[in-house]
């Protein structure tokens, strides 16, 4: 019997590199909603009181940045400089350039707007056929964000992680090991307090019954006191928690991140579709888990390789695979934008707690292959 453990973290959506992923999403969006064929590529820094916005948008929208930068920030729930930043008062820095001429030469003509190396991934221990440690993961986080916002735990602030390790017999999930919450809260709030009502209101919430048991450990809050955080406590990035976005560690990433970028930015674009194509793999039967690269090189419409991995969990070859894959998809970038409808402004909910998972986004659609 093979036994091992894996661990995922996540984090909120007040994490202070998931804040800037935000934002640089938000911004995109409406830069989609005006113009459809927008080409954006916004990064967003945040550090104490202050949020930086830098990129190339190429785009008819008419856009008021500060307007979108502080009603997202206030969205997510900062409000106080004192202890994470403020949206009414925090400095607001704009330098947006547009898309290089040289890059466009070869977006223009229907080519990757950059080279490199994407994955998907899917497995069918989880119902949306993400691995279990991630899906636990997530669902924490998410659900730390919702007692938050709802008052069922009033105290808490916009900034948390979350962690689990998972055991596995036989590539199984059997039960959960660890569980880890850092959670930020108001400075009057004792820690007695707050293991008592995050343990009730969250894990208890959230974790199967029969995934726990009298040997697995709980760690809420481990350090004690988290009343600085965002990005007072901790500098943000876009692009920063590209491990969370994806498959929490448990499948390869290409390294490029996703936020910002319109879907001409096959780092964004590519791995959807290669998600979307592992996913149907599993969900087709021909595997019970199965791991998809593509990669690209700058101006080319084609993809230069397409690999498949079943892991040995394959049903059928995985050459008869790889063919499936080469009838059924159009993986150029025009291609997947259109088959994924990647032009709409959608990208500000695929932000947090996983661009995987999500039944609603059109790359997690199940089909026939």
């Amino acid at each position: 019997m093979k036994k091992y453990y894996f661990s995922s973290e996540s984090v909120t959506e007040g994490h202070p590199d998931k804040l800037c992923d935000y934002i640089s999403d938000k911004i995109l969006d409406e830069c989609l909603r005006q113009d459809e064929n927008s080409r954006v590529a916004v990064e967003t820094f945040a550090s104490s009181n202050k949020i930086t916005i830098a990129g190339q948008i190429t785009s008819k929208a008419n856009l008021d940045i500060e307007k979108i930068v502080r009603d997202t920030i206030k969205e997510i729930g900062f409000d106080n400089s004192e202890t994470d930043i403020d949206y009414r008062t925090c400095d607001i820095d704009i330098n947006i350039t547009k898309q290089s001429d040289d890059i466009a030469l070869g977006v223009d003509i229907g080519g990757a707007g950059d080279q490199g190396i994407m994955f998907g991934y899917a497995t069918n221990e989880t119902e949306n056929y993400m691995p279990y440690a991630i899906y636990i993961a997530h669902k924490l986080s998410k659900r730390l964000t919702d007692v938050r916002k709802q008052n069922i735990i009033p105290y808490l602030r916009p900034d948390g992680k979350t962690e689990v390790t998972v055991e596995y017999e036989n590539d199984i999930p059997k039960r959960i090991e660890n569980i880890l919450i850092s959670t930020q809260h108001l400075a009057n709030i004792s820690m007695e307090h707050l293991k008592v009502d995050v343990k009730k209101y969250v894990i208890d919430e959230v974790i199967p019954q029969d995934m726990i048991d009298e040997n697995t450990k709980i760690f809420i809050n481990p350090t004690g006191r988290f009343v600085i955080g965002g990005p007072l406590g901790d500098t943000g990035l876009t692009g920063r928690k590209i491990i969370v976005d994806t498959y929490g560690g448990y499948a390869r990433h290409g390294g490029g991140a996703f936020s910002g970028k319109d879907a001409t930015k096959v780092d964004r674009s590519a791995a959807y579709i290669a998600r979307h194509i592992a996913k149907n793999i599993v969900a087709n039967g021909y595997a019970d888990k199965c791991e998809i690269q593509l990669s690209y090189a700058i101006g080319i419409e084609e993809p230069l390789s397409i690999y498949v991995n079943t892991f040995g969990t394959n049903k059928i070859e995985e050459e008869k695979i790889i063919n499936k894959i080469k009838e059924k998809f159009d993986l150029t970038p025009n291609g997947i934008i259109k088959y994924l409808d990647l032009q709409k402004p959608i990208f500000a909910k695929t932000t947090n707690y996983g661009h995987f998972g999500k039944d609603y986004l059109p790359w997690e659609k199940i089909i026939k292959m």
